[in-house]
């Protein structure tokens, strides 16, 4: 009886030893914000040889080892941003995010710190590396993830333009790097701007009360809620209008051309659940836009390998 209890005292130990192991692990993903940093790499990939490098052949850029160092440096300091993100918000997620932050909670703070050193260091030291203005390209992307988590991230507006920015900001350097500069690519560049700075307006609506009782000024709740909304459908008014000039002034073909024709009337859409504005029909718009955004890279991939053929 004895040795029966103690096998099973024992099975029961390791099943929750592995539990917590595995606990530990998806909160140390979620905390650096992993799956964004995969979407985000996919995306680099995607742009980097369909739009920005549009010249080379595909061999050539697979063994292009200093684009790949590059992507490899943004995804180390995409999910460094993540962690140290996370670190400042961590009050706020515990109310917003409450099942996230529980699985967080199996790991102890200081060790994401350890790791935001570790992925940081790492990223500056490739980036050094392959030269030293790609090093110094990153480490200003460094010091503004960490200066927008720790000041930026609580100020009005500036929080929002900053969080665009910092998303697009691997996307310029590789546009910088190509030098790949056309009326087309700007256009696309204001119309992903634009797309983004609504999803962040209208996630900040979700979470007003939150972001003010922990003292972030956003848009939502600095101002009322009939002017949140106008600022909101302007961006979607323009982001409109991008898409029409990207169309019809462009010559933008394939399924490219199909994707920002179909976002004219994805906006439409939006509008008119943000006319309700009740916590639903935000929440949709949200998902809507997220969802685009994925689209859209879905289309170059396409448009890329048709181009390719």
């Amino acid at each position: 009886m004895n040795s029966e209890k103690e096998s099973f005292q024992s099975k029961n130990y390791v099943s929750k030893s592995l539990f917590y192991r595995f606990s530990q692990f998806v909160g140390f993903l979620l905390g650096a914000r992993f799956f964004v940093a995969v979407l985000l790499t996919f995306a680099l990939y995607v742009s980097t040889f369909f739009l920005f490098n549009q010249e080379e052949s595909f061999r050539k850029f697979v063994f292009d080892f200093k684009v790949h160092g590059i992507i490899f440096c943004t995804v180390l300091t995409i999910l460094a941003g993540g962690i140290i993100n996370q670190f400042y918000d961590f009050e706020k997620d515990h109310v917003v995010k409450p099942f996230r932050t529980r699985i967080q909670s199996f790991i102890a703070q200081k060790y994401f710190l350890y790791a935001y050193l570790v992925l940081s260091v790492i990223s500056l030291g490739v980036a050094w590396f392959i030269s030293h203005n790609v090093f110094i390209f990153f480490l200003i992307y460094q010091f503004f993830m960490w200066f927008y988590s720790h000041k930026l991230s609580r100020i009005l507006i500036l929080n929002n333009l900053t969080f665009v920015s910092l998303t697009l900001y691997p996307f310029f350097g590789m546009m910088v790097y190509y030098e790949t500069f056309s009326k087309k690519v700007l256009l696309m560049a204001i119309f992903l701007f634009l797309i983004l700075l609504c999803i962040d307006i209208v996630k900040d609506t979700l979470t007003k009360s939150v972001d003010k009782a922990f003292g972030y000024t956003t848009i939502p709740n600095y101002f009322k809620n009939k002017t949140t909304k106008v600022i909101i459908v302007s961006l979607l008014v323009i982001t409109m209008a991008v898409s029409m000039k990207l169309v019809m002034r462009t010559g933008i073909s394939g399924f490219m051309a199909y994707y920002f024709t179909g976002g004219m009337f994805v906006m439409i859409i939006c509008i008119y659940l943000l006319l309700n504005y009740s916590r639903k029909s935000i929440f949709i718009t949200l998902n809507i836009l997220r969802l685009w955004v994925f689209i859209g890279i879905i289309a170059m991939l396409l448009n890329g390998i048709e181009s390719k053929l």
